[in-house]
């Protein structure tokens, strides 16, 4: 009966392969009692034996069957998970569809556009919720349709039918992974995007064009997982690279997954700036906070600001090198120092640089009410030897490793390319 339903989870070879070595361990166990206690005698009630004192052909058979015990055992288990994840599957779409009936309800009324801020947020809600719902959907339907595809390769035996179901499954087992992954980010700013900045550390040139490369690295991620991308800041280094970078990254849940990249990353490899080609080290830091919504309302004073206006650097132009366009603002209570001259209007750049204060104060709030400021003060450590969180090793061997979660990935430049799932979640998922 248990090899029955385990046959409605698992494949039908496989289940007949279970129910064959089950029947035939079945046949020796009784042999083996007639052949002990003589045929018509009753076994004690207390049958007690181990598998090493049965005949050589039968230790197999008493351990498949404690084996199959144990997988008794993990299929009650997991059947009961798997009841559970239905009643709390059952219960969020309920409250979400709850939530869509409020939202549209919200929308018919006559006084809904009166305040713009609360419709756009309600709106960027909606749209959020509906993504969600239609992921759901056809997460489940690719799910049926994998079904009926092993379904026709069994009774057609077709081959070719068989490959393609086992590649669309392993597509689909990606997508529920990363589906999973998403639910670990249950933070409410897990889902705003990221503002990220870059700062070269010790190493001079070496670490100018390491901050460069890391830039290029999350420029590339953004882009592969479909996130908007803006430079608000830049500063050259004073050969190559740049001595720090700031980026706007929008997209959702771009904070929660960029925020595992918090910390000092280091690189090993010979150096091109190097005429006898020696290894060198480099180190530079990434800091990334939630970009706040308008969801989210941070309120700053004008009498904690002082504003100064200078000349942008860079390549020029009509009004760069002529104006005072970029602005620098400074939050006098807590000392946080940001600019902007990424634009050629001082407007502009003013509006951008209070977006990003605003996202670094409201990251020094989280971390006051999560009481781990000890923490920010670890991973703002010395950029420099003993404080990375990750090492990108190119020589003499190929390997980035994260030492948080001790996490290795041996293709380096794939990662320097912007594969960073695999990072991010091995850390995000401790």
């Amino acid at each position: 009966k248990d090899l029955g339903n385990m046959a409605a989870h698992e494949s039908k070879p496989m289940a007949a392969q279970k129910a064959v070595t089950a029947l035939r361990e079945l046949f020796h166990f009784s042999y083996w009692l007639v052949r002990t206690y003589g045929k018509g005698n009753k076994p004690p009630a207390t049958l007690a034996f181990s598998a090493d004192s049965l005949p050589q052909t039968m230790q197999v058979e008493a351990k498949t069957l404690s084996k199959l015990k144990q997988i008794e055992q993990q299929f009650l288990e997991n059947k009961k998970e798997k009841e559970h994840a239905e009643k709390e599957r059952l219960k969020n779409e309920e409250s979400r569809n709850a939530r869509l009936k409020e939202i549209k309800k919200l929308q018919e009324e006559p006084s809904f556009w009166e305040d713009t801020q609360k419709a756009k947020v309600l709106n960027q809600e909606l749209e959020r919720i509906k993504k969600e719902v239609e992921e759901f959907k056809s997460l489940s339907q690719e799910q049926e349709d994998i079904g009926v595809l092993f379904d026709l390769a069994e009774e057609m035996g077709d081959q070719e039918t068989e490959e393609e179901a086992l590649s669309r499954l392993k597509h689909l087992s990606q997508a529920l992974a990363n589906l999973e992954f998403k639910l670990l980010l249950g933070e409410p700013e897990d889902k705003l995007g990221a503002i990220l900045t870059i700062h070269a550390g010790a190493g001079g040139t070496e670490s100018c064009d390491w901050a460069q490369m890391l830039s290029r690295m999350y420029m590339r991620y953004a882009e592969c997982q479909g996130f908007g991308i803006q430079m608000i800041e830049t500063t050259p280094g004073d050969e190559a690279g740049i001595k720090s970078i700031t980026l706007s990254i929008e997209g959702p849940y771009a904070y929660g997954y960029l925020k595992a990249e918090n910390g000092v990353h280091r690189l090993v490899r010979i150096s091109p700036f190097d005429a006898n080609q020696r290894r060198h080290t480099s180190f530079a830091s990434v800091f990334a906070s939630p970009q706040i919504d308008d969801s989210i309302v941070v309120e700053v004073e004008s009498k904690d600001l002082r504003i100064d206006t200078y000349r942008a650097g860079g390549k020029g132009g009509q009004n760069v090198q002529k104006n005072d366009t970029a602005v620098r603002i400074t939050h006098l209570p807590t000392n946080t120092v940001v600019q902007c001259q990424s634009e050629r209007s001082q407007l502009r750049n003013k509006e951008l640089a209070m977006k990003v204060l605003k996202s670094r104060l409201y990251e020094l709030e989280l971390e006051k009410k999560r009481a781990i400021q000890a923490e920010q003060e670890s991973n703002k450590k010395r950029i420099e030897w003993g404080s990375q969180i990750r090492s990108y090793v190119l020589h003499p061997y190929k390997m980035v490793k994260d030492h948080r979660s001790n996490f290795e990935v041996g293709n380096a430049e794939a990662v320097l390319d912007g594969d960073l799932d695999a990072l991010i979640q091995s850390y995000l998922g401790l």
